[in-house]
């Protein structure tokens, strides 16, 4: 009896507890599901601001896009447009050397006359005042607006338009008659027609005047003290007359035909604009590789693979990410996927959004990658694993019965 006894005083009591447990895990439940009352935010969320619109818009079509897979044939159409695609000059006249000798206006002249014998025009006769050598320098003037200049007993003389020499010429020409034997040699003191502005991401800007010889775009860049940016990410304006061209500082080095002569008037821009992609899902959290703190990550070079761009944002996060399911997005070229034999019935204009898939779990993958080159402004996308979701799903319910049975424990 004392046996039946003791059995039916402990069911009340596991009955109890087990009654207990089951309050606590639907208290433990309710109050995570009724948390978002009691816990501030940083405003308000999704449903409140649609609750309280005065006026909603229809919800918009999704964006039609294509999907690639990434392959030895693709990686090749995507990688020729984007080598092409690297800002260059385009239909920028070379300049030419001979122009940059001539005089222009406002350029001061120096003038010097050479007799053959004492006793000419400008030579006192032997015996006369005493004076070193058998020349005399006319004082240096500008060049004025009307393209000329004054030269003693020869009379305005057309400089502007003209080489030195050809003005050298027509002096000793005019001074023929009564000068003895004159030799004439003129020369630019100082060029101030013949002038460029470096302006912009330079260390110095200023005029830079253009040599006899000529100049080219990145000595003019070198006299204004070069970049203060990285090539890589320089972008080089050259503005003449009214037509303007862009190019990439790094491709005006490397390219042959990028570094064109210039000429008067020209205006050299320089603007530092870093490239950079973002990196989005199923990588290392932010602040957790080299301590940056983002996911804009900048380039470091010229070009840069997916590879190397996946390796700086820190790879696949290998507890949630699906390697099968690496995504590029960008807006692609008409022309590299028609040169796929993609069907672009359905598309209008000349970019088309893209999507390139990768499958990293592929043995072959990371050879892709590493020579496919991305792009200014790609958005590389790490899809989640399908267990991710089931594993937090798992994790949240365990937090919520060891709660449960926390409380158990203590009554």
């Amino acid at each position: 009896m004392a046996f039946l006894a003791k059995d039916h005083d402990a069911a009340p009591r596991q009955g109890g507890r087990l009654r207990f447990v089951f309050a606590a895990l639907a208290l433990s439940v309710s109050a995570a599901l009724s948390a978002c009352t009691f816990v501030s935010s940083d405003g308000p969320n999704r449903g409140e601001v649609r609750a309280n619109a005065a006026l909603e818009t229809a919800p918009t079509p999704p964006v039609g896009y294509v999907v690639l897979d990434l392959n030895a044939s693709v990686l090749r159409a995507a990688n020729a447009n984007t080598e092409a695609m690297g800002p260059r000059f385009a239909r920028v006249p070379a300049g030419s050397t001979a122009r940059q000798g001539v005089i222009g206006i406002g350029d001061i002249i120096n003038i010097t006359i050479f007799e053959a014998s004492a006793g000419g025009l400008f030579i006192a006769p032997e015996g006369g005042t005493s004076r070193g050598g058998n020349f005399v320098a006319i004082p240096p003037q500008q060049v004025e607006t009307s393209g000329t200049i004054t030269v003693p007993y020869a009379g305005r003389i057309q400089a502007a338009g003209r080489t030195p020499q050809q003005v050298s010429k027509e002096i000793a020409t005019r001074l023929n008659q009564r000068a003895v034997e004159p030799q004439v040699v003129v020369s630019i003191g100082e060029r101030r027609s013949g002038n460029v502005s470096v302006l912009g991401d330079v260390t110095l800007p200023n005029r830079v005047n253009i040599d006899p010889g000529g100049l080219r775009l990145l000595d003019a860049i070198a006299r204004s003290g070069g970049p203060r940016s990285p090539p890589y990410e320089t972008i080089v304006t050259l503005k003449r007359d009214n037509r303007t061209t862009q190019a990439l500082l790094s491709a005006v080095i490397k390219v042959p035909g990028q570094n064109p002569y210039l000429e008067p008037g020209d205006t050299v821009f320089l603007t530092k604009e870093p490239r950079f992609y973002l990196t989005l899902g199923a990588t290392p959290a932010p602040g957790s590789i080299g301590g940056t703190n983002n996911r804009r990550f900048s380039f470091e070079n010229d070009t840069m693979s997916l590879a190397e761009a996946a390796a700086k944002s820190g790879g696949l996060d290998p507890s949630r990410a699906d390697p099968r399911a690496v995504f590029l997005y960008r807006v692609e070229s008409r022309k590299v996927l028609e040169d796929l034999n993609v069907d672009l019935a359905g598309y209008t204009g000349e970019w088309i959004p893209t999507i390139y898939n990768t499958d990293m779990s592929r043995p072959d993958a990371l050879f892709l990658a590493n020579d496919f080159a991305i792009r200014n402004r790609d958005i590389i996308f790490v899809s989640e694993a399908p267990s991710a979701g089931l594993q937090r799903f798992t994790t949240a319910l365990s937090g919520l019965t060891g709660n449960a049975s926390a409380a158990a424990a203590v009554r």
